[in-house]
C-alpha cells in the first residue's frame, strides 16, 4: 500500500480516537458532577476519597495513543519517501539482473558454439570475438598459425556461417556473423 494512503488512514484513525477520548473525558466529568450533586455538593465519597483524586492513567494512555497515531500518520503522509526509493532501487536491481542474465545467456551460447568446434577453430573464434573486425594478418599472429592453416580454418568457419571475410586493402577483416 502507498505510504501516503496509509498515512491518511492513520490520521483518520487518530482523529477518531481523539474524538472518542474527548467524549470519554466528558462522560467521566459528567459522572463526577452527578456524584457531587448526589452527595450534596461534597466531592468526598463514602470511603473518604475525593472524586478528583482518582487515577487519570486511562486518559494519559489515550492521549499517548492518539499522539503516536497522528505522528505516524503525518510522518507517512508528508515526510516518508522510502517507498519511492524502494521502488526506484527495485527497478534498478531488476534492470541489472536482466542485463546480467542476457550476458550469461550470450556466454552460454558462445560456450555451446565452441563445443562444436575443433581446437584451431576455437582459437580463431575466440580471437575474433575479442576483437571483431580483426585483420587476417593480425589474427594469424594472435592465434599463432601459419597463413595456410589460418586460411583453411577461416574457410571452414565461413562454410558454417560463423564468420564473414570483408576485403580490406591487401588483407581481409574478419567479423562474426552472429552476435555472440
Amino acid at each position: 500500500m502507498d505510504n501516503k494512503k496509509l498515512g491518511s488512514i492513520l490520521i483518520g484513525i487518530g482523529v477518531f480516537f481523539l474524538i472518542s477520548l474527548v467524549f470519554f473525558k466528558m462522560q467521566i466529568d459528567d459522572l463526577n458532577d452527578l456524584l457531587i450533586e448526589q452527595s450534596g455538593g461534597n466531592c468526598f465519597l463514602d470511603d473518604g476519597k475525593c472524586i478528583h483524586d482518582k487515577n487519570q492513567l486511562p486518559i494519559y494512555i489515550g492521549v499517548l495513543v492518539v499522539a503516536a497515531t497522528l505522528a505516524l500518520g503525518i510522518y507517512l503522509s508528508f515526510f516518508d519517501k522510502s517507498q519511492k526509493y524502494v521502488e526506484e532501487s527495485h527497478e534498478k536491481i531488476v534492470g541489472r539482473l536482466e542485463e546480467t542474465r542476457k550476458e550469461v545467456d550470450k556466454d552460454e551460447k558462445f560456450e555451446f558454439l565452441l563445443k562444436g568446434l575443433d581446437e584451431y577453430e576455437k582459437k580463431v573464434v575466440k580471437a575474433v570475438k575479442e576483437q571483431d573486425g580483426i585483420t587476417q594478418a593480425t589474427l594469424r599472429i594472435r592465434v599463432d598459425m601459419s597463413k595456410a592453416k589460418l586460411s583453411s580454418v577461416l574457410g571452414e568457419l565461413e562454410k558454417r556461417n560463423l564468420i564473414k571475410k570483408v576485403p580490406d586493402k591487401k588483407t581481409n577483416k574478419i567479423f562474426l556473423k552472429t552476435a555472440l
